[in-house]
């Protein structure tokens, strides 16, 4: 298959200006981001699950991850403002789309019991967020290498100004959405 951001231009957006009755192409919505993001409470604690965590993410994502830290301290939890809580990579472009395409096509059938993504994870503004409760689904992830299975959250940020023009866009870049 050719490029993911050429085939969104080519096959894409024409679809999307007649189902919408868009007058002028740069009204069909784009996907602008997606934020991968990895957050482990444990972290506070040792040094070395950052480490990890930043290990897999940059080989799942293929860029060097923004390290996360605490805002608020909370007593409950035993955190204090600036303890490194996590780690978040935003992808953008020709990567973003890369992603996209090994996200959907590679890693997500290999989840157990796959039925299908969340169809009413929508935020309202024409954004999607789904969580995923293991980093193995990807190719990239050597399973004897791992300390501990760890989630993460994937945000599709768009430029979409409904939920319904945020779905459409996601099915047709190939999002297995449950029925």
């Amino acid at each position: 298959m050719a490029r993911l951001g050429e085939f969104y231009k080519n096959e894409i957006v024409p679809v999307l200006m007649k189902r919408f009755s868009y007058k002028n192409i740069m009204q069909a919505p784009k996907l602008k981001k997606v934020i991968v993001s990895v957050a482990a409470g444990d972290a506070k604690d040792n040094q070395k699950i950052i480490d990890s965590i930043f290990r897999d993410l940059s080989a799942i994502t293929g860029q060097k991850p923004m390290l996360c830290k605490a805002r608020k301290s909370v007593a409950n939890f035993k955190l204090r403002v600036g303890m490194r809580i996590g780690a978040k990579v935003t992808l953008r472009g020709e990567r973003m789309y890369e992603f996209v395409d090994r996200f959907l096509n590679v890693a997500l059938p290999r989840v157990r019991d796959f039925r299908g993504i969340n169809p009413n994870s929508f935020d309202g503004k024409g954004n999607y967020s789904l969580g995923i409760k293991e980093q193995i689904i990807f190719p990239e992830i050597d399973y004897d290498k791992i300390d501990k299975i760890r989630g993460m959250d994937i945000s599709f940020i768009t430029s979409a100004n409904t939920d319904e023009e945020c779905r459409e866009l996601l099915e047709r870049l190939g999002a297995p959405f449950a029925k």
